[in-house]
């Protein structure tokens, strides 16, 4: 069956006031903005999701792992109704949005004519100048994409997905073509406008590092089905020199088949994400493999 829609969704920043309670004194659930119940996908015949099971609640951040060839992307463009050739349920809202790792931009259209691309009716330049000043690129509004960086580029588009005012927001390895400092700097920004935005996330990532840094809940995809959930229960803004962060990246890796990478601390000294490129995690079929970067 073809994509189904919710109703529209309410949506609440994910620091929302929590003073209205239900009767027994707690605060009301998140609704369910996506719900998927007995997906499968097959391509010539092999299932490359087989009958999956996938819930996301209303401003939750989800990061979605697993080795390549998977299906995290095409679940992905399955919630994005970029696939619909599928049996089972899926149900996302009707206000959402995609970022891939490749930006996508228009070169024959300047950088705030690529954000307004595809909205309908005529918005205004100004609607445009809005999202891009949110990611801190409004200086470049009228820059042609092939004069910008690739971090500018992915701002860019960025800005593209969040002027739709998504309920939900599906990046597909949105920092995989950046360097290590740029990707810090574009992961900051993606948890800073989640929680002003209060939007349901859903991250595609090879990285554990980032999974762990960026997402409420941590899905390992495994032979078509969600194979493992990790619940990531640390304040925010996360420090990865935390023992706690250290333990949920290992276990994570251990999920992917991959050997934690030993790490080297310095006494006393306190690593954060603004000051330390990610550490990440690619497995293929072929091999598996830790990727740590030198620190920024």
């Amino acid at each position: 069956m073809a994509t189904d829609v919710h109703r529209p969704v309410t949506r609440t920043s994910h620091r929302a006031d929590t003073t209205a309670r239900q009767a027994d004194g707690t605060p009301p659930a998140p609704a369910t903005v996506v719900r998927v119940d007995g997906l499968t996908r097959a391509f010539d015949g092999r299932a490359v999701i087989d009958r999956l099971h996938l819930d996301v609640r209303a401003g939750e951040f989800v990061a979605l792992l697993g080795r390549s060839g998977c299906g995290k992307s095409t679940l992905l463009r399955i919630l994005a109704g970029l696939d619909r050739d599928i049996e089972g349920t899926v149900l996302v809202p009707r206000r959402k949005a995609v970022a891939f790792q490749s930006p996508r931009l228009m070169p024959w259209k300047r950088v705030w004519r690529n954000v307004l691309l595809g909205l309908p009716g005529k918005p205004e330049r100004a609607v445009a100048k809005r999202a891009l000043e949110e990611v801190g690129l409004n200086h470049r509004a009228h820059a042609w994409p092939k004069t910008l960086s690739g971090g500018e580029a992915q701002r860019a588009s960025l800005a593209r997905a969040l002027v739709r005012e998504p309920d939900l927001l599906l990046l597909d390895e949105p920092f995989g073509a950046l360097d290590a400092l740029t990707r810090v700097k574009a992961q900051h920004l993606v948890d800073e406008l989640w929680q002003r935005r209060g939007c349901a996330v859903l991250l595609v990532t090879h990285d554990v590092e980032e999974a762990v840094l960026l997402a409420d809940r941590v899905l390992v995809m495994d032979e078509g089905v969600i194979a493992h959930e990790q619940r990531i229960g640390l304040p925010r803004p996360r420090d990865i020199a935390d023992p706690r962060f250290a333990a949920l990246r290992t276990g994570l890796l251990e999920r992917l088949g991959v050997e934690a990478p030993a790490t080297a601390a310095t006494p006393g000294a306190t690593a954060t994400p603004a000051a330390t490129a990610t550490a990440a995690a690619s497995a293929t079929p072929a091999a598996d493999t830790a990727r740590s970067l030198p620190a920024a």
